[in-house]
């Protein structure tokens, strides 16, 4: 099982500024994850090209099980991991985004300006997150339940989780 961390940003690619949201993910998961899994930890800039290459190169030479992208999903001009993320999606999953954007509501306003989806590529599930590190935690315990099966309807690799943090779905057979 490989796990992949993207992280989307002009500053943290320039190392103008820490990344933050990186590790977030990568806490949260080291709580959530029971089963063995290796981690890649990516940081570009923004721009469809830079997003579309590394998503590529993660899910078709990396064989990433799971990707997970940090940032470049707002309204601004240098926003645009959706526009990439339409580029190298297979099947688009939209309800991986409209769950984190009505989770989010429940907190900020602002939520509505987010344009977070999610998708595959071959055998790897791509999840955009927000790019703030205070929302990455509220926004796996929202979408986490439905990523372990979703890896097993793709054929990619298995996935346990401890579910004192969240409890995956699966169903019965």
């Amino acid at each position: 099982m490989k796990i992949a961390i993207l992280t989307v940003s002009d500053r943290a690619s320039e190392g103008t500024y820490e990344d933050l949201s990186g590790p977030a993910i990568a806490a949260w998961l080291s709580r959530a994850v029971t089963s063995p899994y290796t981690l890649i930890h990516r940081i570009i800039p923004d721009g469809v090209a830079s997003v579309r290459s590394a998503l590529i190169a993660l899910a078709d030479e990396e064989r990433a099980d799971l990707i997970l992208t940090t940032g470049g999903t707002g309204p601004s001009p240098r926003d645009q991991t959706p526009e990439a993320m339409q580029t190298v999606m297979e099947k688009e999953l939209p309800g991986f985004g409209e769950l984190l954007r009505r989770k989010s509501l429940e907190q900020v306003p602002t939520a509505i300006l987010s344009r977070q989806t999610a998708g595959t590529r071959g055998k790897s599930l791509i999840i955009n997150l927000p790019g703030r590190p205070q929302s990455i935690h509220m926004s796996l315990d929202a979408v986490f339940a439905a990523v372990p099966y979703c890896l097993d309807l793709i054929g990619a690799g298995r996935i346990e989780t401890d579910p004192a943090v969240i409890e995956a779905f699966r169903p019965k057979s």
